[in-house]
């Protein structure tokens, strides 16, 4: 296959993209991403000089540079990551969120439609656009109940809001104009290479400064994790066996609090790296103001793409969380450079807005 990742260089996006060029030997990937303040580079380490992979840099709104990439790349998939992502930075800004997500996936529907309709009869109906979304869309759940496919659509954030229209965007092109689309809704994410803005690497990189671990209200907003690696292999079993207009939920069965996941994070970095005064780094746990109209839980019920594809996770909240903070202490250098240039662990989302 020939893929076209928008957004690899982001956290989701270069795993995808390390997954491809490792695992799937004779597919080549072609990935276009803006490198806006979360695209990294140095994430795609040991593929830069790979013959099956190119890199642009580019913004899914240029139509007429999608026009020539696919013109030239001829891809038989198209996996649309390119997102702003980051909840507490929608409420300060949501304008970008609207331009990328929304304004930028329709252009980037317009210039793939145009490119689909120039394909054969065989490439057009083995062509796929495969949409990536989150199960924020959905909104809050009360303690119990599960998001299904399903669930009708509730978002509560300026982020969630802008993936919902993106959401209905990408159905509405296929439902329209035929394009052979699928399209997936996942849970919480977590894994080596996340910028340091989301939860879990910013509590790992401030447990290891012996700063105050700032967690939201009283901690108890639950989220189900899923970890990066479990989640690549299911976009690729989505676009590979998916049926044309289908959702597809990606959840990984780990429903814990924020509480949890940070006292969780601190019992990890109590055995790998313990503080020097011999105290345990959940010490460090202080409660702060709540995010704005913070949904209280999430919970996927990925029955579904289990039993039509044969996807599960392959890794328990515990062994992924071990595995993710031992990254982080093995690639400091990496975090570092983000924490020295573009985000500094600062507090954001506080609905400051002129």
């Amino acid at each position: 296959m020939k893929i076209l990742v928008t957004g690899g260089a982001g956290f989701i996006g270069s795993g995808l993209v390390r997954h491809i060029i490792a695992e799937r030997a004779h597919d080549q990937v072609l990935n276009l991403d803006k490198l806006t303040y979360a695209g990294t580079l140095t994430s795609l380490h040991g593929v830069e000089g790979n013959p099956r992979y190119r890199f642009v840099q580019g913004d899914i709104g240029d139509r007429a540079l999608l026009a020539g990439l696919l013109a030239q790349f001829a891809p038989d998939v198209v996996i649309h990551l390119a997102a702003e992502s980051h909840v507490d930075r929608s409420i300060e800004g949501p304008g970008a969120f609207v331009e990328t997500n929304v304004v930028g996936t329709y252009s980037l529907l317009e210039a793939t439609l145009a490119y689909w309709r120039t394909l054969d009869a065989e490439r057009k109906a083995a062509f796929r656009f495969h949409h990536v979304s989150t199960d924020e869309v959905f909104g809050s759940l009360g303690e119990t109940g599960f998001f299904t496919e399903e669930t009708p659509y509730s978002p509560r954030s300026p982020y969630s809001a802008s993936k919902a229209a993106s959401d209905h965007l990408v159905m509405a092109w296929h439902h329209t104009y035929g394009l052979p689309v699928v399209l997936t809704n996942c849970s919480n994410n977590y894994g080596p290479h996340q910028f340091p803005e989301k939860l879990i690497p910013l509590m790992i990189i401030k447990g290891l400064a012996g700063e105050k671990l700032p967690v939201y209200g009283k901690g108890d907003n639950v989220r189900d994790w899923l970890y990066v690696d479990d989640h690549v292999r299911a976009l690729c079993t989505v676009f590979d066996k998916g049926r044309v207009g289908e959702t597809y939920n990606v959840g990984g069965n780990a429903e814990r609090t924020n509480l949890t996941v940070v006292e969780t994070i601190c019992a990890a970095l109590d055995g790998l790296r313990p503080r020097a005064d011999g105290k345990p780094h959940a010490a460090q746990i202080g409660f702060v103001t709540d995010r704005p109209g913070h949904d209280q839980r999430y919970a996927i019920d990925a029955a579904k793409i289990r039993r039509e594809l044969g996807w599960e996770p392959r890794e328990s909240f515990e062994t992924g969380m071990a595995a993710t903070v031992a990254w982080y202490l093995e690639n400091e250098p990496w975090w570092r450079a983000i924490e020295a240039s573009r985000y500094g662990g600062e507090r954001l989302g506080l609905a400051r807005r002129a």
